[in-house]
């Protein structure tokens, strides 16, 4: 049972209510921020400005600056606020300034982008069009963040915070772009991640809210209460079924990329093949693998096959190409052939020895730990235990011959337990050439 002075102090921290702003503070400073005109509509479209350029540029620094000047996060509480406390006056004029913002924003970024003389997607930019449920969750817990900041007395820097971290102003830039290059995949996919952002953080303030008890500012009957909350209900549903797709289909292809890298790189020699390059591409589940060398033969060719099934990549696309084949060379190029043959077979070696080298690691260090745990269960004393295989070289012949170190305290074996302990080591080990050495603790 949970200690009831433990739960208090518990609930101490966690609350609070303590530090919230008066009610008619709180909601004089919500209305204020809804406002997209004057200053805050320059500063909008400045900000549309440098997020467009980072986008464009691909620079994160660029964008991360766009996102902490940026207005936007004001209208979108203030539906979640207004909601809330059934304040309609205030709903419609935080949805009429959210339109207008998403308009000027739309407007400036197709126009910078139409007259760009760079219309290459990059990373930053091919990140905003494909939303997923995780997206979702960033909303969701950076509106919590920005309205609790919000009702707080104490409201630090986490409101520039949680607009980095839910993005708003690239997804409207990426939408953009959509409409200037005439690719209207960006477009959709851009606005759906604006309008999850949106959705989310509105939900945040909205229950926030509801669970701070903000007064309600007019009178509603319980029959309109209900439909509000089923189109809030219904508004969610709508938004968030998608990203749950899409969400679902990322972890797929990093699933697949990954299968798809182990595989690869267990492809890498074959027979007098090397792998010259490799192209996955986890949308349309294929690999592209092709090889250099002595021409592949079918049997080999169905060995890869068969071998992508131990990586779950039965399903996947395989093609196998040959990039050049020492069979198809001239006369005059033998020689260069020849040398070519001769480096595949080395680094081929090379291969399999440091395969075998790493094998020889890891069992190694599976059977010195196990030893060491029976040792101990014999002898407690025994506090640690080094176990190498080693070669002895000699004019007759070379053996095996494991070494084994043994650290306890000074006299914590006496002459007959060290005795007993090599006898036993050397018959667990199987091998009575195996030299075992007693080191002590304070050596």
């Amino acid at each position: 049972m949970l200690n009831p002075g433990l739960i208090r102090r518990i609930i101490f921290y966690l609350n609070f209510r303590s530090e919230i702003e008066f009610y008619d503070k709180i909601h004089d400073t919500i209305q204020k921020d809804i406002v997209i005109k004057g200053t805050n509509l320059w500063i909008l479209m400045f900000a549309i400005g440098v997020a467009s350029v980072g986008l464009n540029m691909n620079s994160t620094a660029v964008i991360i600056g766009a996102m902490l000047i940026s207005p936007l996060m004001g209208p979108i509480m203030g539906i979640g606020y207004s909601i809330a406390t059934y304040d309609f006056v205030l709903l419609r004029s935080a949805l009429k300034n959210l339109a207008f913002a998403v308009g000027a924003s739309l407007i400036v970024s197709t126009l910078y982008f139409a007259i760009s003389p760079v219309s290459t997607a990059h990373s930053e930019l091919l990140a905003r069009t494909s939303p997923t449920i995780y997206d979702v969750l960033i909303a969701l817990f950076g509106g919590l963040a920005c309205i609790v900041a919000t009702s707080s007395q104490k409201k630090g820097n986490v409101i520039p915070g949680a607009a980095i971290a839910t993005a708003l102003m690239p997804p409207l830039c990426t939408a953009g772009y959509g409409l200037a290059t005439g690719q209207f995949y960006y477009f959709f996919g851009a606005f759906y991640l604006f309008t999850i952002n949106a959705v989310f953080i509105a939900l945040a303030a909205l229950l926030i809210s509801q669970l701070l008890d903000f007064p309600i500012r007019s009178d509603i009957e319980p029959s309109h209460k209900k439909r509000i909350n089923q189109l809030i209900s219904l508004i969610l549903v709508i938004t968030i079924i998608p990203s749950i797709y899409f969400g679902y289909s990322l972890v797929q292809k990093e699933r697949f990329t990954e299968n798809a890298k182990r595989f690869i790189k267990n492809v890498t020699f074959i027979e007098g093949n090397f792998l010259l390059n490799s192209e996955v591409d986890p949308s349309q589940r294929s690999i592209r693998l092709i090889y250099g060398g002595s021409a592949l033969s079918d049997a080999q060719k169905l060995a890869i096959k068969e071998k992508s099934r131990d990586f779950n990549l039965s399903d996947a696309k395989l093609q196998i190409e040959q990039g050049f084949s020492f069979g198809d060379a001239s006369a005059e190029n033998s020689n260069e052939v020849l040398r070519l043959r001769s480096e595949i077979n080395r680094l081929n070696t090379l291969w399999k020895n440091a395969e075998k080298t790493l094998d020889s690691i890891a069992n190694q260090s599976t059977l010195g730990k196990s030893i060491l745990r029976e040792t101990q269960s014999l002898y407690p004393e025994v506090v640690a235990l080094t176990y190498v295989e080693a070669t002895t070289y000699s004019n007759k012949k070379n053996q095996q011959n494991p070494i084994v170190l043994i650290d306890a305290p000074p006299a914590a074996l006496n002459q007959e337990a060290k005795t007993r302990l090599s006898n036993w080591l050397k018959a667990r080990i199987g091998n009575e050439n195996a030299r075992i050495y007693f080191v002590s603790e304070s050596q």
